[in-house]
């Protein structure tokens, strides 16, 4: 079986069922993906530890572990700290953002969110530009 190189992996780690299966609705868009979902920051961690993935949206609020810890432990691993990630979350205060950031998020996206800009996003993220 011929693998595709070009193929883009895409973890998304939201406890919200319908959250999950709109962006999942959304990266569908695009071509050559293959999305993962984990229900929590501990599902979350399994998943991209025992997998490659190009890119990961962590949601901040989630039972068992949240999406700050999620972030702070995948950029402390050395296998896992190049991987792009987005943040996807409720929380709008500006300490929130600066906190996700400063833990090593890429891009800070406040729900509601809007399909075609999670797209724009992941796509220059998965081309290594930095979203404006």
């Amino acid at each position: 079986m011929e693998l595709h190189m070009d193929r883009k992996r895409i973890l998304i780690v939201e406890d919200s069922p319908t959250m999950r299966q709109l962006l999942v609705f959304a990266l569908r868009r695009m071509k050559n993906v293959d999305i993962v979902e984990a229900q929590d920051g501990m599902d979350g961690l399994r998943k991209v530890s025992s997998d490659h993935f190009d890119l990961a949206l962590i949601d901040i609020n989630m039972p068992v572990m949240d999406g700050l810890k999620l972030i702070s432990l995948i950029r402390g691993e050395d296998s896992l700290c190049g991987i792009p990630i987005v943040v996807i979350t409720t929380e709008g205060a500006q300490e929130d953002r600066e906190r996700a950031l400063s833990l090593g998020a890429n891009e800070y996206l406040t729900k509601p969110i809007q399909a075609n800009h999670v797209l724009t996003v992941v796509k220059s993220l998965l081309k290594g530009e930095t979203p404006s």
